[in-house]
Formats: C-alpha cells, structure tokens, sequence
C-alpha cells in the first residue's frame, strides 16, 4: 500500500507543531514558576552602610523598623534619626473630640528605649499619607549631594528604592535598609497570608511607581 507523500508532510507539520507548543508551553511554565518563587527575593534589595546626613524611619511595622534604625544611629552612621509623620487618623478623630497619639509619637519612644537621644530624633514637618509622599518629606530634609538611610521592611525596600530614583534622587542619594528582624520569608512567601499581601501589595505599588504613580499609592 502506498502513502500519500502529501500526507506524510500533513502528518510531520503536526507533529512538529505540537512539539512546538509542548516546548513553548513547557517554558512559559518554567518561566511563570521561576517568577511566582522569585518574586519575593526580587521584592528585597538593600544598599552597602555609609555615614549620611540622618536615618529615616518609614511609617509601618512598628517597633521593627525603629529598633533597626536605633542600630545604625549607635553605629555612628548618622547624627540623626528622623520620623515620618501621617495627619491621619487624628484629624477625623480630633473632629470627634477623641484624642489619639500618632505613629510617631511611639516610634520616638521605640527609638528613645533603643539608646538613641531624644535631640537627636526629629518628626518631619511635612505631612504623609502614602511611601511617595515620605519620599518627598525625606528630601526636603536632605541637604544637596548627602545621603540619608532610609530604613523600611524587607519587601518594602524596592519599591522604597525606585520611588526614590524617580522623585528624589536628583537632591541626594538613599541608602535603602531593610529591619533585620522583619519577619518576611522572601523564599517561601506564599506560606502565609501576611507575606503573601505583602507581595501582592508591593507588586502593584512597583508597577504603579514604573508607570508614573498613575494610581495614587497606598495608604500606608
């Protein structure tokens, strides 16, 4: 019995077709795995220690990030620690007539109970609602051409980082920290629900920084 030839050559373009799309849907998963399971290592970046003109707390997480900045600070990296200063929620309370003490006022204390002076730690006048706006705060403080330690949680630096770049980078350079004892398991953050928000949260705020901060960011 005799086969077609034009049979044959259907018969091989399918065969390599298929195997086309085996290969190629065998590296999109690869590639889809290799992205779910690095996510959270990429999340975290750091910059190398160098003496700056103050260390800056970021709002959040607290006492982590005020006990890490009291480290530097008794490091002699930097003559100053300085707090971030939200006007939330105590305005909508004040209107109330309740009383309500800031984040900052608590971070002071964190940083006062670690050894740092208190006329050394400042609260920044400037007012913030989001991380871009602490950026700007931050800035207005930094003289020209310094440097100041910007310390934030594990998953937080990189975005900490790139909205520095886009905003802030022209008045001075930030030397991104992450809290030591940040619980954050960059390797195996899908295992828990507070990981797992984390980086959700600092995916879309990463792709929101590179688009331009089309959407406003997170309150924090």
């Amino acid at each position: 019995m005799t086969t077609d030839p034009k049979n044959q050559v259907r018969t091989a373009r399918k065969r390599n077709l298929w195997k086309f799309w085996a290969i190629g849907g065998a590296i999109a998963v690869f590639g889809a795995a290799a992205i779910f399971f690095g996510i959270g290592s990429w999340l975290v970046v750091e910059d190398p220690l160098q003496k700056a003109q103050g260390i800056a707390v970021l709002s959040g997480r607290m006492p982590t990030r005020a006990m890490e900045a009291a480290k530097l600070y008794r490091e002699g990296l930097a003559p100053e620690v300085w707090l971030t200063r939200s006007e939330e929620p105590a305005e909508s309370l004040r209107a109330m007539g309740i009383s309500f003490v800031g984040e900052d006022f608590y971070n002071l204390r964190v940083l006062v109970h670690e050894g740092v002076p208190a006329e050394a730690i400042r609260i920044l006048s400037k007012p913030i609602v989001n991380t871009a706006d602490e950026m700007l705060a931050i800035v207005e403080e930094l003289k020209p051409g310094n440097a100041v330690i910007i310390v934030t949680s594990k998953a937080h630096t990189r975005r900490v980082r790139i909205l520095w770049r886009r905003q802030s980078a022209a008045r001075g350079r930030a030397i991104v920290r992450a809290a030591a004892d940040d619980p954050f398991d960059a390797q195996h953050w899908w295992r828990n629900t507070t990981d797992a928000l984390d980086v959700v949260r600092e995916v879309l705020g990463v792709l929101n920084a590179w688009a331009g901060l089309v959407l406003h960011p997170a309150k924090i």
